[in-house]
């Protein structure tokens, strides 16, 4: 599981990176083709920085903080890994898991990024998303000598902040957010929320690796 999820974990820096417009934007922007056009962000990025990033591999965490984090809907997402316990933790608390939360997500695509060796999404035509307030994309991930991937990418139109933010993706059936939360439930459960921000914290605190030449999760057992 972790391996599988480890691969798509890279790819879901195509929508974070792009996935975010005013409410009104929201009648003249379609988001389809947002993504499309501007899903290369990121990647030019690691391109053109490739030199600064072999020197320095924690350079990742920064390209992820200025591309990824302003367009991604995280505390949404670390709520919904909390699931129904986000109401019993007290609100100070809560507002340190989504700041932890924020970090281990840079950290997990930073790492994921520390593997990319230029694979490709085809993204479906665009479909109607006029007055929704989630939109689901889908596409393929194509990586040169492996199957090809299907995966569902979930944005969400957030009325507070008006703006849309991507939370989650689905890749051939696997939720990313839902396994999040089923890692952390049993932990929540018996130990309480302090132990899983220790143990996101220790993730964040460990050095950003590149594996270079190898596929994303084959070194995760």
């Amino acid at each position: 599981m972790l391996r599988f999820l480890n691969v798509l974990a890279l790819c879901m820096v195509y929508v974070y990176s792009s996935t975010s417009f005013a409410a009104s934007e929201q009648e003249e922007v379609n988001p389809y083709e947002m993504i499309q056009t501007s899903a290369s962000t990121t990647f030019a990025r690691m391109k053109e920085e490739q030199e600064q990033i072999q020197a320095n591999p924690e350079h990742l965490r920064t390209i992820m903080r200025e591309n990824l984090l302003p367009n991604v809907d995280y505390r949404f997402a670390a709520f919904m890994t909390l699931g129904n316990r986000v109401k019993t933790v007290p609100e100070a608390k809560r507002n340190e898991f989504v700041e932890v939360f924020r970090e281990y997500l840079v950290t997990t695509y930073a790492n994921a990024l520390g593997y990319y060796d230029d694979q490709s999404v085809i993204f479906e035509p665009a479909g109607d998303y006029k007055g929704k307030r989630t939109v689901t994309i889908r596409a393929v991930i194509q990586d040169e000598g492996r199957p090809d991937i299907k995966v569902a990418f979930k944005v969400r139109f957030d009325r507070r902040k008006n703006k849309w933010g991507a939370y989650d993706m689905v890749a051939e059936g696997i939720s990313l957010l839902s396994s999040q939360r089923s890692e952390f439930e049993t932990i929540l459960r018996q130990d309480g929320i302090d132990t899983v921000i220790a143990l996101m914290q220790e993730k964040i605190n460990q050095p950003i690796v590149l594996q270079n030449g190898v596929a994303p999760g084959e070194l995760i057992q």
